[in-house]
């Protein structure tokens, strides 16, 4: 892949307006999928969780799942948009292998949510209202594996191999109006968007949303134009990007990339684009024109659907808080400076600290186990941390540490443990035999004889240089194998020496 020219990101403003977009497919946490009875949970051997009608065989009708329209309303409603007293299926006409049918049931003209407006927060404060122009109802593709070749594309590839267990999954898309006026900001906003909707399904409980599952994927569109003028410039479409830093910095990239052709005088091609995360560039994909390429037509199999208004006023007072009021109120009930609070959210992980203060933690050590030790181990395994533990097992952590019965290395050593799958921090506690020794004549007992074994430190202490007990606190410690309190041991260090 030949390296593009980029311009300077500041010049690059000075010389044009940035306008954005974004697509967001937010997968459903339904039991079953969109039009099959088919069972909907990620893994599972390929091709096993399928159907007729997910393969797409002669003679399968499908069936709309009434949970999946349940949740798209809800999601709809979250998102500020009307809610169409009738929407309708669609058939999105075009050939991938993973799409078994050569056609998407989605929606068209007429979605099932519409006109809405989310506000996003970023880190300084800064709060965008992001114009939603529909959240509509489809079904997911299948998934290719490329086999061969460096990059697990398609290019160079010797073969590929077609999983449809995802095919049929149901999808919400998300898809806003020309985001204009974000300036410097423009990805930055992106990557906040993206949280945001991501913090609004899971409050909903609509969807897992982890981005490394695919249950949450983001298409980012570019565009630039000189400023003053009003047409708008030829976008791109970078597609799944799937983290928040990664949806930063493809925006970062194509706004460079852009203004570099454009400030040569050349021309930008209306295209899908790929996201390469190890290099930090954006490659092409394929020419992408209007949606008239589709042919789109009225699915014959599905009636339309109209909620009755009972339905959507029911999940409208079932709505939870949205996210930036949450934030601010979260920020001033728990006390958490400036910097503490921006952690958090920079962590996205404020979903698990809200649930694991829910279940008795205090707000302070939620914090401490979910952005420090948790979040390392992570980044070790380059998954996401709420994969790794849950918000219930971290609160029990939380208070066998607050309760004696762990000190924090001991803790560390459980959460590990609970990370590997032995079952909860108690279970693992009693499995391995971690808990604090607080037996008091076991501890004397290790005392007597670190203090025998070192005469010299003894006498030390008992001239009045307390510091010394140091060396007979690390002999116990070592001892009782990391198994006591260091602050009892050295309290009981003074007293046994003064004997």
């Amino acid at each position: 892949m030949a390296k593009a020219d980029l311009m300077d990101y500041e010049k690059a403003l000075e010389q044009f307006e940035v306008v954005l977009g974004f697509e967001v497919h937010v997968e459903l946490a339904t039991k079953t999928k969109m039009f099959s009875d088919a069972p909907n949970f990620f893994g599972g051997e390929p091709n096993t969780n399928v159907t007729p009608v997910d393969l797409g065989l002669p003679g399968s009708l499908p069936v709309v799942n009434e949970q999946a329209v349940r949740y798209s309303i809800s999601l709809g409603l979250a998102l500020g948009c009307s809610i169409a007293e009738s929407s309708r299926f669609a058939r999105k006409n075009y050939f991938y292998p993973d799409n078994p049918k050569n056609y998407q049931v989605s929606q068209f003209d007429e979605p099932i949510a519409f006109e809405g407006e989310v506000e996003v927060e970023l880190p300084d404060g800064t709060v965008f209202a992001i114009p939603i122009e529909r959240a509509h109802m489809e079904e997911d593709a299948g998934k290719l594996t490329h086999v061969g070749g460096s990059t697990g594309r398609i290019q160079g590839a010797e073969y590929s191999l077609v999983d449809y267990n995802r095919a049929g999954i149901p999808l919400v898309e998300i898809v806003t109006k020309p985001i204009i006026g974000a300036g410097a900001k423009g990805p930055e906003l992106g990557a906040a968007y993206v949280s945001t909707i991501r913090d609004i399904v899971r409050a909903l409980g609509v969807s897992e949303a982890r981005m490394e599952r695919g249950n949450l994927r983001c298409d980012a569109n570019v565009s630039l134009r000189p400023h003053g003028q009003r047409e708008l410039g030829t976008r791109t479409e970078t597609k799944n990007v799937n983290s928040f830093r990664s949806v930063e910095r493809a925006v970062r990239y194509e706004i460079q990339r852009q203004a570099a052709i454009l400030a040569a005088g050349g021309t930008i091609t209306q295209e899908t684009r790929h996201w390469h995360e190890d290099t930090g560039r954006t490659s092409a994909g394929r020419p992408k024109s209007d949606a008239d390429d589709y042919r789109y037509f009225p699915e014959p199999d599905l009636l339309p659907v109209v909620p009755p208004r009972e339905l959507v006023d029911e999940l409208r007072l079932a709505l939870p808080e949205a996210p930036v009021a949450q934030r601010r109120r979260l920020k001033s009930d728990w006390g958490f400076a400036d910097l503490e609070f921006q952690d958090v959210v920079n962590s996205g992980l404020l979903t698990e600290l809200v649930e694991t203060v829910a279940a008795g933690a205090s707000p302070q050590a939620a914090r401490k186990w979910w952005t420090g030790e948790i979040a390392r181990l992570a980044n070790a395994r380059g998954v996401e941390a709420s994969s790794l533990v849950s918000p219930l097992h971290v609160s029990e952590l939380i208070a066998l540490v607050e309760s004696g019965e762990l000190t924090d290395r001991l803790a560390r050593q459980v959460l590990e443990g609970v990370v590997a799958g032995e079952g909860s921090p108690s279970e693992v506690v009693e499995a391995r035999g971690l808990k604090v020794v607080s037996d008091d004549g076991a501890l004397i007992a290790a005392i007597d004889e670190a203090l025998a074994s070192q005469p010299d430190v003894l006498a030390k202490i008992r001239d009045g240089k307390v510091q010394a007990a140091g060396a007979v606190i690390g002999a116990v410690m070592k001892a009782m194998k990391g198994q006591a309190d260091a602050a009892r041991v050295r309290e009981l260090v003074l007293e046994r020496a003064q004997a």
